[in-house]
């Protein structure tokens, strides 16, 4: 996998900010909810299961226009450690209660026992759907790439394949 999630984040989200939020001014920050959002799943290089990593990630309650800033860290069973700061863009799809998330965040890449990625400097995009709760409690399947970017010549990538379980914070 490349940059196609990253870019697919970039042009959701700017068509989502032209459709849904240039009416009241584009980048206009706005009060939303916090979330704490909290995965587990496959860790893959190359085609093979390596391990497995355990995700957590915290949603800030602003947005700015359709970009809901973000914090986040991973531990992986390899000891590989990566933490970031980003954006993460939300649809509800068919009455509501479905969605879909994208988000992109650079990030700090500490290694371990896990593969080489090239660079310290580790892009992680990712996209994820599945149902909110009336409660706010969120259960999806995620999908995130991690790469330098082509920062650097090495940038082979790593995938996680995760469950996710997302509360609001109040």
């Amino acid at each position: 996998m490349d940059g196609t999630l990253a870019v697919l984040f970039l042009l959701t989200g700017l068509i989502d900010m032209w459709v849904n939020h240039c009416h009241t001014g584009c980048m206009k920050p706005a009060a939303t909810v916090a979330r704490h959002v909290i995965s587990a799943g496959d860790l893959i290089f190359e085609a093979d299961s390596i391990g497995a990593e355990v995700y957590y990630r915290h949603d800030l309650p602003v947005s700015i226009g359709p970009f809901q800033p973000t914090i986040g860290m991973s531990v992986d069973t390899l000891g590989d450690v990566w933490v970031g700061l980003g954006a993460v863009n939300a649809f509800h799809l068919w009455g509501g209660r479905s969605f879909a998330q994208l988000s992109f965040m650079p990030g700090l890449w500490l290694r371990g026992d896990g593969p080489v990625m090239g660079h310290p400097v580790e892009f992680r995009s990712g996209v994820d759907a599945g149902y909110e709760r009336p409660d706010g409690l969120r259960y999806s399947v995620s999908l995130d790439h991690r790469s330098n970017g082509d920062i650097v010549p090495v940038n082979p990538g790593l995938e996680t394949l995760q469950l996710r379980f997302s509360l609001p914070s109040n």
